[in-house]
């Protein structure tokens, strides 16, 4: 879409674009510029508007840079300025106009200079006070400002996915955006405008801000990079706005040229008219990448960006992008052509020309200065600078202009938040799906360590081996019956043990069953965290999230199993205690009957049909295995002994998967340390919506869109 161009027959200044829904990059971008104005008191015929925004998505780099030093120019003695045309109907830069924005009534004759009070505070007693639905109109987009700040602020993309850090460089540069230019000037409408000059090293920026204010303000020089801060150039009058330090808080104010980035050397220069200041910013395709990343947050604070570029640069790329991105918010934007030889001037000001109308930025004042040689004071001579200084001079004469100026770049940069901000919650929505995604691995990992306990309790796996031999040593040789008899087989076997060495009747067999169940335990914790760790691995999120001994166990699972084995044993024994409390056999037998019916229950745990196996398994104990079947039963009676056996089976599957659990925090709790919110994404969709809303409600250009 491209913005409406006022008709030539009946207007005689141009229209500040009104902003399109552009898709902008989510990176901070710079300004499009205002249309100038037609000198003299006659109709002439007016500039188009900048281009509407297209639907794109721009991703310039944010950058952080130091202040460029201009080159001086070539000398070519008593060359005048060649100003190209940027539109058909676009008067040439030496006839400059002034800029008059949809949204804001013209006020009839405006004096050539506007008169200012020496400080802000008497400027607000003096601008007039706006309806009192305006007023809230403007808190509530402040509100929801605000509230979007601490939403992009509070969201985090800890896990590594393609769109991580891309989300975390877009989400700093939007809130240094919120910080350093939406919420300050927001709250002051009427403050002056600011001129960010920006553009590739060696284009002579500095250079031009001296001369634009006829007196060298900031250091210009040949060395690259440069690494001094940059120079916010303004009317005395203006002074305290700057000073104070709500537009861009990050810098500190110093009034000395200094080497800190983080500096901002402010300086008064009572020849450039109150209204208006220039900053002169660091080189946005530095070498340095702190110099890049300042460069591109200051063109994220202006009110209109001068991009300034050479006969030589004007086609880099870096600039271009930037310059797209400028578009895409809407920004005001006005360019020079700087130090072009006269014998090419008309060539390369139409190729330039060309390349602004394919990118549909056509409607953006050009300005052609010629190689020229620079005085004693190293600045472009009067004559050869005019064009611009008048331009700027109007535009700081004309308050209306300047109010225009301010809304249409303040309602691009509003709008090309929603766009950045859906990203932003696009990939906190990929966050959470990859945290989801890690604890389903882990979860079906140890799912399926439960599943195989379950398993080898019901199949009689456990049966095998050293276990069935002691079960068959103690049912076949009929220690198991002799344990239920009385006390006198209890005497009588712990007066053999004592004389033999050997262990009591039944301590071998427990003995196996501990030894079986943890050394099953084992392989099933040792199955699950590689094939967790294998799920993790093959996971870009999970993978960054892996230490080398998640591939193992805990080193102290071993212990953890043996304890647990034998916290089961004595649960069970005391659930067999509980249950024949009241038989008679068992009480004579006591603890040693106790036993021998406690290990009847644990190898009826082991199978699958609840109570103690038969068939092939234990043939050579069959006939003992019925008959101390049998004598349980007719101690306990049959429903209960099933009843023992499922309740000890499930209480071990719980101990099991308690386990279980703890190995997988292992893998879970490196998840939650991330601190992923839950549902950022709608969150940031939400506040968005609210600032579009409030935007719309609020129609800074006159315009709802």
């Amino acid at each position: 879409m491209t913005a409406d161009v006022a008709d030539p027959s009946d207007r005689t200044e141009s229209v500040v674009p009104r902003q399109s829904h552009a898709k902008p990059g989510p990176e901070a971008a710079e300004p499009v510029g205002p249309a100038p104005e037609q000198a003299g008191s006659s109709p002439e015929p007016v500039d188009p508007a900048p281009p509407e925004p297209a639907v794109a998505e721009a991703k310039p780099a944010v950058a952080e840079a130091q202040p460029a030093v201009a080159e001086a120019q070539p000398a070519v003695a008593e060359a005048q300025p060649a100003v190209a045309e940027t539109t058909a109907a676009q008067p040439t830069a030496a006839q400059p106009t002034a800029v008059e924005s949809t949204a804001v009534e013209p006020a009839g004759a405006e004096p050539a200079v506007e008169k200012r009070p020496a400080d802000l505070g008497e400027a607000d007693a003096l601008v007039q006070t706006p309806p009192a639905e305006a007023l809230s109109g403007i808190e509530r987009l402040t509100a929801a400002l605000s509230r979007l700040r601490e939403t992009i602020g509070s969201t985090a993309y800890p896990l590594v996915m393609p769109s991580s850090e891309e989300a975390q460089r877009v989400g700093t540069a939007l809130v240094t955006q919120l910080d350093d230019y939406l919420l300050p000037r927001l709250a002051r409408l009427d403050a002056p405008l600011l001129v960010v000059v920006g553009g590739s090293t060696g284009a002579g920026k500095s250079t031009l801000v001296n001369s634009l204010v006829r007196t060298p303000v900031s250091m210009a020089g040949v060395l690259r990079p440069t690494t001094r801060s940059p120079v916010l150039v303004s009317n005395p009058a203006d002074l305290p706005w700057f000073q104070q330090g709500q537009l861009l808080p990050g810098l500190v104010r110093t009034r000395e040229p200094s080497n800190d980035a983080t500096a901002l050397q402010i300086v008064s220069a009572p020849a450039l008219g109150a209204g208006l200041a220039f900053l002169d910013a660091p080189d946005i395709d530095s070498v340095v990448d702190r110099n890049r990343k300042l460069a591109a947050q200051l063109l994220a604070a202006a009110d209109l960006w001068l991009f300034v570029t050479t006969a030589a640069r004007y086609a880099d790329a870096v600039p271009w992008e930037l310059l797209t991105t400028a578009r895409l918010r809407g920004t005001v934007i006005a360019l020079v052509l700087d130090r072009v030889p006269a014998e090419a001037a008309a060539e390369i000001a139409t190729h330039l020309q060309d390349m602004l109308n394919v990118r549909e930025l056509g409607a953006a004042p050009l300005f052609v200065l010629p190689e020229t040689r620079l005085d004693g004071q190293g600045l472009i001579g009067e004559d050869v600078i005019a064009p611009l200084h008048d331009w700027f001079g109007r535009l700081a004469a004309d308050s209306s202009a300047r109010a225009a100026v301010v809304r249409q770049t303040l309602d691009g940069a509003l709008l090309s938040l929603g766009p950045a901000v859906t990203g932003l919650a696009d990939a906190a929505d990929e966050q959470a799906r990859a945290a989801k995604a890690l604890g389903d691995r882990v979860t079906a990992a140890y799912r399926t360590g439960r599943q195989t306990m379950a398993d080898g309790l019901r199949d009689g796996r456990l049966l095998r081996g050293e276990v069935l031999a002691r079960w068959q040593e103690f049912v076949g040789t009929g220690e198991f019956l002799k344990t239920l008899e009385s006390k006198v087989g209890q005497l009588r076997d712990r007066f053999v043990s004592a004389l033999t060495g050997r262990p009591m009747p039944g301590r071998n067999l427990q003995v196996a069953l501990e030894s079986q169940l943890v050394t099953l335990l084992r392989a099933i914790a040792a199955d699950a965290a590689e094939q967790a760790y294998a799920g993790w691995q093959a996971h870009p999120a999970g993978a960054a999230l892996l230490e080398p001994e998640l591939q193992r166990p805990a080193a102290d699972l071993p212990q953890r199993a043996d304890r647990l084995v034998r916290d089961w044993q004595q649960w069970v024994l005391g659930l067999v205690r509980e249950e024949g409390a009241g038989k008679r056999v068992v009480a004579r037998g006591a603890a040693y009957a106790v036993n021998g019916a406690g290990l009847a229950v644990m190898i009826a745990v082991f199978t699958s049909t609840a109570f103690i196996p038969t068939g092939l398994e234990v043939a050579a104990g069959a006939g003992s295995a019925v008959a101390a079947q049998k004598v349980l039963e007719a101690i306990f009676g049959d429903q209960a002994i099933r009843t023992l056996a499922t309740q000890a089976r499930e209480d071990l599957l719980l101990r099991v998967g308690k386990l279980l659990d703890e190995e997988a925090a292992r893998f879970t709790d490196r998840l939650a340390a991330v601190g992923l919110d839950e549902q950022p994404g709608a969150r940031l969709r939400q506040a968005a919506a609210d600032v579009e809303t409030a935007r719309t409600e609020l129609a800074l250009t006159g315009s709802a869109t």
